[in-house]
């Protein structure tokens, strides 16, 4: 039984197989077999296209809104799409009989590749296989291979592709089509012909533009270019004999006007240049191999250990690649989502998860990708600022869910599918404010690690002093016991929305002011313009040095002094303590069992909260 996804798949060191289709899975697996390149990510949807998939690629940045509700990542057009006629017969996995079906997850290589022998309703035998990579050489190309063998009989197949100018988001198009067309060919290129696309977002007005080409294998023909439905299409059709090997190879460019200008002219011309489709995959799968030199685990004597490892090193990798940091595509301006890009899920917005879950693996393995994540938290420092202000708060207050500005994107009410059910008021974004001092850890951990002193020159430490000065406008000061508190909160445990004095929170807290103090005092030894320059936005008086310094010695942390145990939060340990055990078996959350008030009276967790404090400053002597 596969720990990943409770499904029973094959495991191999570098492999992740499917050995049978189920049409009940589509959703999940689709997840599951995401591929990506760092700049756009490809949810595992079945070329052939089924009713109730949910396609989508993401590219990073590429936000809209749904007006007066949230900001979601923008589904981009599918390039995916193969329809596929064999002898007037539309294949598809959901007729006539499948013989033989395999899907594997190359993660040393990032390619998905699918094998099936199927028989047609009318009793044709087919074989077919897919292969597909989102290049991590040049990310803004994708690339798409079918071969097909007809075993027990000639006839013709028809294959046709298309770019799908209307996606959406469950529901919702956030794009406008601007235009559309042919790529004529080039004289003497009998098969150079491609299609383009023209789309903007409704709202941000970002402008997308995608090219693609596709040729034939195994035997001559001619591609043809339709507009069906105002999606700009290219057919392919050849007669073929029972053992003939046949298909087509599809290539496809994607720029946005966050990389280039002219999106659409930069696709067709970057689809113009490119080499053959096997030189393409030879230079996706070498850019692969050097990544893994700087990123493998090994794990001898467990293999689902070594796999579920390498699994989730993938899946970091594909949201955030090497190749895509930097000035050529300006990925600062983007973060990892908590689904990274392999869904909708939170609407593609960023968490504490990212500093905290992600960052550390780049930190220690590709420090430019670790730069470029906490860069964008320079870049939306802004929005941080204007939630601090609106909350009636001085300093920098990081959004509990951020896109594209920092600005707060928690929704303040759940929405429901039951229109008869009750709202449910999501907290997050008001309480859950331990991400400003999460979001300071992971910059001091980066520093520690590199060295990189020219950015904490520049960025880091004024992220730190700023969200510093939040803090000390957060804290309250307990006159009768001496002691600054920080009350009605969410700490990192969210089955528990309104407490007083999380000692995640507060420690945390505490820690940050200790660093904003060493910070500051090593950037007015070593680079004292610098120090000056934020004196005069920070605003550092003598009387809130002091202040600041207090709070260091007089937080509150809710710790028996005897014993050394640490309370989750004030009252926490008068909460019922109920045995797990007697609600199994179950298949939903404790608290969608229990409800939410009466989980909230109980010692029941949704996260580690004391262990998290223990985890990350495990290297200090009392926490």
């Amino acid at each position: 039984m596969n720990t990943l996804t409770n499904d029973p798949l094959i495991y191999t060191n570098w492999a992740l197989t499917e050995p049978e289709f189920d049409p009940t899975k589509l959703h999940s697996r689709e997840t599951v077999f995401t591929i990506g390149n760092g700049y756009l990510g490809t949810r595992g949807s079945f070329e052939e296209g089924y009713p109730h998939a949910l396609p989508a690629t993401l590219v990073h940045g590429v936000y809209d809104d749904v007006p007066g509700v949230y900001t979601e990542l923008a589904n981009c057009p599918d390039w995916l799409s193969l329809t596929i006629v064999i002898n007037g017969e539309r294949f598809r996995l959901d007729r006539g009989e499948i013989l033989h079906y395999e899907r594997q997850l190359d993660l040393q290589h990032g390619i998905l590749s699918r094998s099936i022998r199927w028989r047609s309703p009318i009793g044709n035998t087919v074989d077919l296989k897919f292969d597909r990579f989102a290049s991590l050489a040049e990310c803004e190309v994708l690339g798409l291979q079918c071969q097909i063998t007809l075993i027990d009989f000639d006839g013709t197949v028809e294959i046709q592709s298309s770019l799908n100018a209307y996606p959406d988001n469950q529901g919702f198009d956030h794009w406008e089509q601007l235009d559309r067309g042919e790529i004529l060919q080039r004289k003497g290129y009998a098969n150079d012909r491609g299609i383009w696309l023209q789309l903007r977002t409704r709202s941000t007005q970002i402008e997308l533009g995608m090219a693609a080409k596709m040729t034939a294998i195994g035997t001559d023909s001619i591609t043809q270019v339709t507009n069906p439905l105002d999606s700009p299409t290219l057919a392919i059709a050849f007669n073929a004999t029972a053992g003939q090997i046949v298909g087509v190879e599809k290539v496809v460019t994607l720029f946005t006007s966050q990389d280039t200008e002219r999106p659409v002219r930069s696709a067709q011309v970057k689809l113009s240049s490119l080499p053959a489709y096997a030189v393409l995959l030879a230079a996706h799968q070498e850019a692969w191999n050097k990544v893994w030199q700087d990123s493998d685990v090994e794990i001898e004597g467990d293999i689902q250990a070594q796999l579920a490892v390498r699994y989730n090193l993938f899946q970091l990798l594909i949201s955030a690649c090497p190749h895509i940091t930097g000035d050529n595509i300006g990925s600062s301006r983007v973060s990892v989502p908590a689904k990274t890009l392999s869904g909708l899920g939170y609407r593609g917005h960023v968490f504490w998860d990212t500093e905290i879950f992600i960052l550390p693996f780049f930190t220690l393995t590709q420090p430019n990708v670790a730069r470029s994540l906490l860069n964008y938290r320079y870049k939306t420092l802004d929005g941080a600022r204007r939630k601090a202000a609106n909350s009636g708060y001085q300093g920098a207050m990081f959004a509990w869910e951020s896109a594209a500005t920092g600005d707060e994107m928690t929704p303040r009410w759940s929405i429901l599918d039951d229109p008869y059910a009750e709202s449910v008021r999501i907290w997050c974004r008001d309480r859950e404010i331990h991400i400003s001092a999460d979001i300071a850890y992971a910059i001091w951990q980066y520093w520690q690690a590199t060295g990189d002193d020219c950015w904490m020159r520049d960025y880091g430490a004024e992220i730190i002093l700023d969200t510093a000065r939040f803090w000390m406008s957060r804290l309250e000061w307990n006159a009768k016991r001496e002691r600054y508190e920080i009350c009605g909160v969410i700490g990192a445990d969210e089955y528990h929305e309104l407490v007083n004095n999380n000692a995640y929170t507060n420690r945390m807290v505490q820690w940050h002011l200790e660093k904003a103090i060493a910070v500051y005092t090593w950037l007015h030894q070593h680079f004292p313009a610098r120090t000056m320059e934020l004196d005069r936005s920070l605003h550092p008086t003598p009387a809130r040095k002091l202040r600041l310094e207090a709070a260091t010695t007089q937080m509150y942390i809710p710790k028996d002094t005897k014993t050394g145990l640490i309370e989750q939060f004030e009252g926490f340990f008068k909460l019922k303590d109920i045995n797990l055990n007697h609600y199994e078996p179950r298949t939903r959350s404790i608290q969608a069992v229990l409800g939410m008030d009466e989980t909230n009276q109980t010692q029941v967790l949704k996260q580690p909260d004391v262990l998290m404090l223990l985890y990350l400053l495990r290297d200090t002597l009392e926490c």
